[in-house]
């Protein structure tokens, strides 16, 4: 009698590799190969990062820290909320908070309502096709941004001084006049930013949908507005908050021009004056550094409100395009 024959296994694959019913099993795919770290990003990035945080993340943090503490006997102390409970409880303090809150949303709306308009329109005339010598005015309208403060603020006091300039009103000795007259100064020298960024956009519209809109019979007007500007939002939101941040931190015009005091009668005195004043002292007002870092503090939550408002009640509603 004979045994029944069995087959073979296949060549390169063992008797014990194969399962019961005699198919081989499954194989595992291979592993992937670890990605290697890059480690030429750390060192473009590290530098920059370092810088940003020793100069920027440091002292804001160090400012919040310092805005809870207060000297007891000689020694700092915490004492929490209590600095910002007399900042704006005390008469003399909560009068000059409110009062440079109030002047440091005065200073922004001046250059809102002025300076971004008149940049976008700026920005509209240049990216007309039709003009020649753009480059030569784009750089004669940004060259005030360049300019030191200093030399801004020296030249529009000659400019509007009744003594030598072409203003027989002393526009900044009037308490009612001060504050807008410094703050068109800083429009005069700052136009160039907005206007760029406008620019930049609207020079990146198509053609096709100008010529579109033409064709449709839309003059320039309405190209601008109904064509153009939609497409801007998003940069015109990006302006606005800019534009915020740099008002709610302002401080060297106001300081060049008019002084720690901010004359006449604190009538421009606006945060970054009276953080300097609270701060460091000023004549026969003692400098203290923790109710100073408390309105450094409140500087930071009215400027982190501003741009929560931006993110939240703006950048979320408004739709961007791709140009």
């Amino acid at each position: 009698m004979t045994r029944p024959r069995t087959s073979a296994p296949p060549k390169g694959l063992d008797v014990e590799d194969t399962t019961a019913s005699g198919r081989p099993p499954a194989t595992r795919p291979a592993a992937r190969p670890r990605r290697r770290f890059r480690t030429h990003l750390v060192v473009f990035i590290a530098p920059a990062a370092a810088i940003y945080t020793i100069f920027m993340v440091y002292p804001l943090l160090d400012s919040l820290r310092l805005s809870l503490y207060a000297p007891v006997d000689g020694v700092q102390t915490f004492v929490g909320l209590d600095n910002f409970v007399h900042l704006l409880s005390d008469d003399l303090l909560s009068d000059a908070f409110w009062n440079a809150v109030w002047n440091n949303l005065v200073f922004f709306a001046v250059h809102f309502f002025v300076q971004n308009p008149i940049g976008l329109l700026l920005a509209a005339l240049l990216a007309a096709p039709t003009l020649r010598g753009r480059s030569a005015y784009r750089t004669l309208l940004f060259i005030p941004t360049t300019l030191s403060v200093v030399i801004v603020g020296f030249i529009w006091q000659l400019i509007i001084s009744p003594v030598w300039g072409f203003v027989e009103t002393p526009l900044l000795g009037q308490s009612s006049t001060a504050l807008v007259t410094l703050a068109l100064m800083s429009v005069w020298q700052y136009i160039g930013i907005p206007m760029i960024l406008f620019y930049a956009v609207l020079i990146s519209i198509p053609d096709e949908l100008i010529e579109a809109a033409t064709v449709d019979g839309a003059g320039a007007w309405s190209t601008f507005w109904r064509v153009k500007f939609p497409l801007i939002l998003p940069t015109v939101g990006i302006v606005s908050v800019i534009t915020y941040v740099a008002n709610m931190n302002a401080f060297d015009l106001i300081y060049t021009v008019k002084g720690a005091l901010a004359g006449p009668d604190f009538a421009s005195d606006i945060m970054g004056t009276l953080f300097f004043r609270t701060f460091f002292g000023f004549q026969l007002q003692q400098g203290s550094s923790t109710m100073g870092a408390t309105v450094a503090t409140m500087m930071f939550l009215l400027i982190l409100a501003g741009v929560l408002a931006y993110f939240y009640g703006w950048q979320r509603r408004i739709q961007s395009y791709q140009l």
